[in-house]
């Protein structure tokens, strides 16, 4: 889980954006922390790079595919 020491330097926003899932390899649409909907690893990505592959991390048989989730976006590129 992502964590942070000072709570004034992040903000509360409902936004489309962290509720969508996107595949291994996408392009990544906003630059921020990414977290496996699946399993809960959390990854840094670049708008505009992709976001880390399927070989990223394995899951367990049954646990199902990655799917990367935006929870903290940046406001700069």
């Amino acid at each position: 889980m992502a964590q942070y020491m000072f709570g004034s330097f992040l903000t509360h926003v409902n936004n489309d954006a962290l509720n969508t899932l996107h595949s291994p390899g996408a392009v990544t649409p906003f630059s921020g922390i990414y977290r496996c909907e699946v399993c809960g690893t959390e990854a840094v990505s670049v708008y505009g790079h992709p976001l880390p592959p399927q070989n990223h991390h394995q899951h367990p048989p049954g646990f199902g595919p990655i799917q990367w989730r935006l929870i903290v976006v940046s406001t700069h590129r």
